[in-house]
């Protein structure tokens, strides 16, 4: 029997870079000059290399595998000509044996998706579409720097459900600069209403190397900036009802919580990302993808020029030094901070299965403490964080990578 394998496909392309972006991307230089912009020559050259990198992975190298999810992210994917994806894909099938029902998703976002993307997509095989949204509030758009407004989004939406997609996600973000309680609680309600297959709400995070970390820094005063103060950082008690009002109000829609960021409708959970949660193996093409082969993380190349170098020449694309084996220690922290991110927890008989142990006597101490705290419940086959532990759950999963096996 073969094992499943997820494909990740990254396209390093936007209209323009966020604020808050750290991702691996370039803006492409349709009009503005933005800083580190690309030509489009080099997004059709990227193509090419990426084909030959696919290429590069012989069906006989994967033979023991069948590919039964494919995510493609960036950047923006859907800035890509139709006919660029139909080429990607072409290579895809040719050398990877893909499952007829594999869950296929594209990241999108409004404005650079029209009707004919959306039929070349179909035709390809592409079956889910996750749309970078972010608010319905054009200013808070404004201020991250999204190259798109509201109502490019409905009109996004529309065609999206007009050309028979029925997986969609939604992606938005609390702790908008300037962002007050009742807005963010607004774009909640109108995204519910919409009625999307999958939401996902992730708090914004300051990165060091981004416009908002240059101008936020280490010069954060109680939640803000004296000095912008239209630009302040909501403080940690609106954050903390941001994070109560978005499962309260998502779930009166209709979606449940299955990850500490994600809600889905009855059946439409990411299974490409639950793969990454549960520790299954993932290959990932393209500049600075990852990969988890076995008991090795893989890292492809990060520099553009270097990727076209060594395609071209044949040469591996993976960073040098930056194939890692994981220890037995490693896999099994790995299994519990990754898979306890899922609301559902953990598997008892899944830990013993993949390492010989029993969980509840390799982590024996740890549990009893945490379960003692009220953070962690144990019940039949599933170890799982309790609601209380969901909201604190970086310190829970700080007790199993430095407790000692």
């Amino acid at each position: 029997m073969k094992k499943n394998l997820g494909l990740y496909i990254h396209i390093p392309f936007c209209i323009s870079k966020c604020a808050y972006c750290d991702f691996l991307s370039f803006p492409v230089d349709y009009k503005s000059q933005q800083k580190d912009s690309v030509s489009r020559d080099v997004v059709i050259q990227y193509v090419r290399a990426l084909e030959k990198e696919i290429k590069s992975y012989q069906r006989i190298e994967f033979e023991p595998y069948q590919v039964n999810t494919i995510y493609v992210g960036g950047g923006t994917p859907s800035i890509l000509a139709g006919k660029e994806i139909e080429s990607i894909f072409q290579g895809l099938r040719k050398h990877f044996a893909i499952v007829k029902d594999a869950e296929i998703s594209v990241e999108v976002n409004p404005g650079t998706v029209t009707r004919e993307r959306l039929k070349i997509w179909k035709a390809v095989g592409i079956n889910r579409l996750s749309i970078g949204l972010q608010s319905t509030n054009d200013e808070e758009l404004k201020i991250l720097g999204r190259a798109h407004t509201f109502q490019q989004f409905h009109e996004t939406f529309a065609i999206v459900r007009e050309s028979g997609f029925d997986n969609v996600s939604v992606d938005l973000i609390s702790g908008i600069p300037g962002q007050r309680l009742a807005g963010f609680t607004r774009t909640l309600e109108e995204i519910g209403r919409y009625s999307p297959e999958h939401i996902s709400v992730y708090g914004l995070i300051i990165e060091e190397g981004t416009p908002f970390g240059e101008l936020y820094g280490d010069k954060l005063i109680d939640g803000g900036l004296k000095e912008l103060e239209h630009l302040a950082l909501p403080g940690e008690d609106i954050d903390w009802e941001m994070y109560k009002q978005t499962e309260e109000i998502l779930t009166s829609f209709g979606y449940h919580r299955y990850e500490i960021s994600n809600y889905a409708k009855a059946g439409f959970a990411c299974k490409h990302n639950i793969k990454y949660w549960e520790r299954e193996e993932y290959l990932g093409i393209g500049l600075g993808a990852a990969s988890l082969l076995g008991e090795k993380r893989l890292r492809n190349i990060t520099d553009i020029g270097m990727y076209f170098q060594r395609i071209c020449e044949n040469q591996s694309v993976r960073e040098d030094g930056e194939t890692e084996t994981l220890t037995p220690k490693e896999q099994m922290e790995e299994f519990l901070f990754l898979g306890l991110r899922q609301i559902e927890g953990v598997s008892k008989a899944k830990f013993q299965r993949y390492f010989g142990k029993d969980m509840e006597v390799v982590y024996k101490e740890a549990i009893s403490k945490l379960v003692g705290m009220g953070l962690l419940i144990v019940e039949r086959d599933n170890v799982r964080l309790t609601r209380r532990g969901i909201d604190v759950s970086n310190s829970v999963f700080v007790e199993f990578i430095s407790y000692r096996t």
